[in-house]
């Protein structure tokens, strides 16, 4: 399978570095000419263009920033979808594009329709874990779209992602992710009183964090906020704006649901709250 990659960020590039070296045929692209400069040492084909990558490639992976981005990516003249319009003749299998963004699930779902209409298979598979799970290969893909089609990516997400679980059809894994991302969220302002109640308590919480890291009250988002110096202050500058994007996205899904999510979602709002609170 030749593969397409866009969004070289600090996720997407280890995960396109990883698809390179695992020996696929690879073709970037990004707006400026710098990010793919650093892949001059491997094998990978740059292209001048999305449409120009889609006309290289059997599967095109985008790990841009948001639904704008992956919509003007796709749809733009000289799109990912123009290139495979223009690459059509010849192939024996529709080609697929995987949205590796964490975007609305209607987003996935309206382009996948524009997609099929052109005979192009789309999934969305929305990642979780960072650099570090795709040095490892353990990168999370929370897959959703038809089974046949992932099956055929499968190959290539597995060069650095373990596990990938398939959620349904087209929109279910960016549901997934949100609903991951909320319940994060909602921990770490329950880690982060917890700790500032220990302190007023005479527990410093280093000691404090030390016990529960090792305790049945454990979690992933005590280890960032104590990596962090037991503040919020550092995920809120690294992670702030897409957790808050995040968190709102799930709730448009409830309300549109007629669901009210109760709890979890208004401690992630105090977890925000408190991410804008002066120190």
């Amino acid at each position: 399978m030749r593969v397409g990659f866009i969004g070289l960020g600090s996720q997407g590039g280890p995960m396109a570095r990883r698809i390179v070296e695992a020996g696929y045929p690879t073709t970037l692209w990004a707006r400026r000419t710098a990010t793919t400069d650093s892949y001059g040492d491997t094998a990978a084909k740059v292209a001048d263009s999305p449409a120009a990558l889609a006309a290289e490639s059997d599967l095109v992976c985008l790990c841009v920033v948001g639904d704008a981005d992956v919509r003007e990516v796709l749809e733009r003249e000289d799109g990912v979808l123009a290139g495979f319009a223009g690459s059509a003749a010849g192939r024996d299998t529709p080609p697929v594009i995987a949205i590796h963004s964490t975007v609305h699930p209607d987003t996935c779902r309206e382009l996948a329709e524009i997609a099929a209409n052109q005979g192009v298979s789309l999934i969305d598979a929305p990642v979780s874990g960072g650099a570090p799970a795709v040095a490892a290969g353990r990168l999370l893909v929370m897959a959703g779209g038809g089974e046949d089609t992932l099956a055929r990516c499968l190959p290539v997400f597995e060069t650095y992602a373990n596990p990938v679980v398939h959620l349904g059809g087209v929109g279910a894994g960016q549901t997934t992710k949100l609903l991951n991302n909320l319940l994060f969220t909602a921990h770490m302002s329950t880690a982060v009183s917890t700790l500032e109640l220990g302190a007023r308590l005479g527990v410093s919480p280093e000691r404090l964090g030390e016990v529960i890291g090792n305790g049945s009250g454990n979690s992933f988002a005590l280890g960032r906020i104590l990596a962090g110096g037991g503040t919020l202050d550092q995920i809120a500058t690294h992670a702030g704006d897409l957790l808050r994007k995040d968190v709102r996205l799930i709730s448009e899904l409830a309300a549109a649901a007629d669901i009210t999510p109760g709890v979890v979602l208004d401690t992630a709002d105090a977890t925000l709250g408190l991410m804008g609170r002066p120190r």
